[in-house]
């Protein structure tokens, strides 16, 4: 099993969450009553959605992660998942997700264009500490 089936099913666990096909169209996603907040797209790559106000609040954090893939002006960041450790980060922040997703997103939240799918490249950890957008 890997990482990301293995985060999957553990996160389809959960109260809140229910899992589908991705709006994109690739992979499963998870999601509220409201809204999708996850995208498991490959065997390593999830897409999570944070509301603008979250992003903003943990982005120095997300920043200095090599787990995490920012895109400027998406509200979706690529997890890359290469370990146990990125397994729970990508737990915690589904956690707060959903707490920042609560009662539904606010209309500047909704996601233009939808996820970080083809958007992002994700380089070894070894060569580079960011992506770049293709």
């Amino acid at each position: 099993m890997t990482l990301a089936q293995r985060a999957l099913q553990q996160l389809e666990a959960w109260p809140d969450l229910t899992a589908g096909p991705a709006s994109c169209g690739t992979g499963r996603a998870l999601r509220t009553a409201h809204s999708e907040i996850a995208h498991f797209h490959s065997d390593h790559d999830v897409d999570l959605h944070l509301t603008s106000r979250a992003l903003r609040r943990f982005a120095a954090d997300l920043a200095e992660s090599t787990a995490i893939r920012l895109l400027p002006g998406s509200r979706w960041v690529t997890v890359h998942l290469d370990c146990d450790t990125d397994v729970d980060l990508l737990q915690t922040l589904v956690s707060v997700a959903l707490k920042a997703h609560q009662g539904g997103p606010a209309p500047e939240d909704l996601p233009p264009g939808g996820c970080n799918l083809h958007r992002v490249t994700v380089l070894p950890r070894e060569g580079a500490a960011t992506a770049a957008p293709r």
